[in-house]
């Protein structure tokens, strides 16, 4: 019946993620940040920058509920739960800001929702050791895209910088938990592995 109830809650949150519009616990950085000026061109590739972190976050979600499911210390698993709350806060305001820039999020959302869900699901099963590694060095991959991410974004720009730099504020101190918490730290080979695979995920979601 545990297992059953899991499985029933993972759906859930697999549904509140691909469908229910995200609900903040914090107030969006950029709130009080005024909108600039910006080309078509610029919009578009902010937009298109967005999209990629607006889908990031879609994985991240999938990943730790994943690795909730299959973790085997109580105090793991709430930490993962805790981390997957923030990461809903970066959902929404990628969101809120893909309308403000006139944009939609990526339609294969559901498809790296669904893989990323299974390899954190694997990696749970791996040991909470491995498991924490395992977030720590996506949390590094991923701050790698966003530091690449500012340093691409328009520089008029200010709204999603904003946001952008909260973020990666917020993934820098994910990693470092996870560490803390008891995790391996995964060789330089295993990450560089890992970078190719997150570039399938940015290249196609920037335009789609």
């Amino acid at each position: 019946m545990a297992l059953i109830d899991d499985l029933v809650l993972g759906l859930d949150g697999a549904l509140k993620t691909l469908v229910a519009k995200p609900v903040a616990n914090r107030s969006n950085p950029a709130q009080a940040v005024n909108e600039s000026e910006m080309s078509s061109h610029e919009q578009r590739h902010a937009a298109g920058l967005m999209r990629v972190n607006h889908t990031g976050e879609i994985c991240a979600q999938a990943l730790y509920e994943g690795q909730a499911l299959t973790a085997r210390d109580h105090e793991t698993r709430e930490s993962l739960l805790d981390a997957a709350q923030e990461e809903t806060d970066h959902l929404a305001w990628c969101e809120e800001r893909l309308q403000e820039l006139d944009s939609k999020p990526s339609v294969l959302n559901p498809l790296f929702y669904v893989a990323s869900y299974a390899m954190g699901a694997v990696t749970g099963l791996l040991g909470d050791k491995v498991s924490l590694g395992f977030v720590e060095a996506t949390e590094d991959q991923v701050c790698r895209h966003l530091e690449s991410h500012l340093a691409s974004l328009p520089e008029q720009d200010a709204k999603s910088r904003t946001i952008v730099e909260q973020m990666h504020a917020d993934e820098a101190r994910h990693g470092a938990d996870a560490i803390e918490a008891g995790g391996v730290e995964f060789p330089q080979p295993v990450k560089d592995v890992m970078a190719v695979v997150s570039r399938v995920m940015t290249e196609t979601t920037y335009k789609i």
